[in-house]
């Protein structure tokens, strides 16, 4: 079974499987004796930053009762899809082939209008050492004196079932696509959140994404919409 959501950009041929996913309270043995059941309600986060783990388990405790949401902690696909769908396709394809278990992914970043749409696909690498503070300071750099300051945060969410699981003849891939409008600030405001939320004022909100209560942000970020938009599709496979 294929999908997509509004939005969703077409999948990249998977990359090479990425390795041994764990939780905090289940080691990897552990783990991957439940992929042996069919059906084993067991989803694995594919996703490597932990401020993104606490977020989703958070975005799709509710969401997903029943449904455990496992961490992931081995090597990271190859990233080279052009849109943010193709690229969460890759890393969901990447994790389910090699757990042999269904899996979530998302790519996100920050569009800004005046940049043409930069940092983008490319946000987490924008200052090419994966820092947060660096990215921030070039962005904020190349936003100098600038009046149009529109931007918007984007995130594509993929659920993928290998074609190997027991309980389907045919792989599952699902993507929603959804974006929370903003302005970039002149300068960092608040100590929450993570990546650009510090720069990032949302249009339905009076401050930055960082200066948000985890539970404000939950209810209207982009990755909350994407992934409450993707969950009943989780549901529908394990039949709950």
């Amino acid at each position: 079974m294929t999908g997509a959501g509004a939005g969703a950009g077409a999948g990249a041929d998977a990359a090479a499987a990425a390795g041994v996913h764990a939780d905090a309270d289940v080691d990897a043995a552990g783990v991957h004796a439940e992929a042996g059941a069919a059906r084993d309600r067991v989803v694995v986060l594919a996703t490597h930053n932990a401020h993104k783990v606490q977020e989703l388990q958070r975005i799709l405790g509710d969401a997903l009762a029943g449904i455990r949401l496992v961490a992931y902690d081995g090597p990271e696909p190859v990233e080279d899809g052009d849109t943010f769908g193709a690229n969460a396709l890759i890393k969901a394809r990447a994790c389910a082939a090699h757990t042999g278990l269904p899996a979530l992914a998302d790519d996100s970043g920050i569009a800004v209008d005046a940049l043409g749409g930069a940092p983008g696909i490319h946000s987490a690498r924008y200052a090419g050492t994966r820092d947060d503070g660096d990215n921030l300071r070039l962005l904020l750099a190349n936003m100098a004196g600038v009046v149009q300051r529109t931007a918007a945060f984007v995130c594509a969410a993929a659920f993928v079932v290998p074609s190997s699981d027991p309980a389907t003849s045919a792989e599952w891939e699902h993507v929603e696509e959804a974006v929370w409008n903003g302005e970039v600030l002149e300068a960092p405001a608040g100590s929450g959140g993570f990546g650009y939320d510090p720069v990032f004022r949302p249009d339905d909100a009076g401050v930055s994404a960082a200066e948000l209560s985890a539970a404000e942000k939950d209810a209207l970020s982009h990755r909350s919409k994407a992934f409450r938009a993707i969950a009943p599709v989780v549901r529908e496979y394990f039949g709950v």
